[in-house]
């Protein structure tokens, strides 16, 4: 099935922070021509889209059109284009359909199954971004622990152990995450410390060096609180228009790097005492 969702374009990024909530596993985002709306489109078997009944609702305080169809005959193309390599700071993070960069630092083959994503999207692209930088950024960090707070399909968790990353923990409260985690470490012959079942709003959480956390901006200030204000936090998922709230939920760490793609940010935060990125 396929569920569209349009709405004004002047309103798109409100109604992109009510999706990715809506719809963490991604959706295709078109501007309806002749027009000043944009349309999402998420794709799924019955029972899996999210309950919107067709016409008018709203979304994120926005008026908007909802309509359910067939997805085309070429569904299964347009999955695997939504689903594409990529490449950041010599990481190459694909789906099995694309070939190996022999080239790149490190290769990591991720299928999504029906978990979060394979790296395409932007905002696990900038927290990629963010670990390499953290990575580069102090002698021996391969050493510590880094734990990934909501892997979707492992992407960020498995990319730091494939750079060199000792201990690294893998966390997530949806059980087909979890699987999918372990699926794609055994796929790419990586071992990881732990691959649990976990609320990270709700459970007790493990002590890390590095939290990596591609979550969202209201998920994201919720957490702040819990984790050790002694750990670094690379955090993602958020618009720039979410910026200064979710900096200031992780006060009094600073942010130490800031990068941005389109309408997404993520920032990478250090202890307070911290002399060094």
């Amino acid at each position: 099935m396929r569920l569209a969702i349009a709405g004004p374009a002047r309103e798109r990024e409100r109604l992109l922070a009510a999706l990715i909530e809506l719809a963490p596993a991604g959706f295709e985002e078109t501007e309806i021509e002749g027009s000043e709306r944009v349309e999402f489109a998420l794709y799924g078997a019955p029972g899996e889209l999210p309950e919107l009944a067709p016409g008018r609702a709203t979304l994120g305080d926005v008026e908007v059109e909802v309509r359910c169809e067939l997805v085309p005959s070429d569904w299964a193309d347009r999955w695997r284009r939504f689903h594409r390599a990529v490449r950041v700071a010599g990481i190459h993070v694909r789906p099995p359909w694309e070939p190996r960069d022999r080239s790149a630092r490190v290769d990591v083959e991720i299928d999504p199954g029906r978990a979060f994503g394979t790296g395409a999207h932007a905002t696990t692209r900038l927290c990629l971004l963010l670990l390499s930088t953290w990575l580069q950024g102090g002698e021996g960090r391969e050493r510590l622990t880094v734990c990934d707070v909501g892997c979707g399909s492992g992407v960020l968790a498995l990319v730091a152990r494939a750079l060199g990353v000792e201990r690294v923990l893998a966390l997530d409260q949806d059980p087909q995450a979890v699987e999918a985690t372990r699926a794609n470490a055994q796929r790419n012959r990586l071992e990881l410390a732990a691959i649990e079942q976990r609320d990270a709003l709700r459970d007790e959480l493990p002590g890390a060096d590095l939290y990596l956390a591609n979550l969202t901006g209201p998920v994201l200030q919720r957490l702040a609180p819990r984790l050790p204000r002694q750990s670094w936090v690379a955090a993602g998922g958020f618009l720039r228009s979410e910026e200064a709230v979710v900096a200031d939920s992780f006060a009094p760490r600073i942010a130490a790097a800031r990068m941005t793609e389109g309408e997404w940010c993520a920032l990478l935060f250090a202890p307070p005492q911290s002399t060094a990125l």
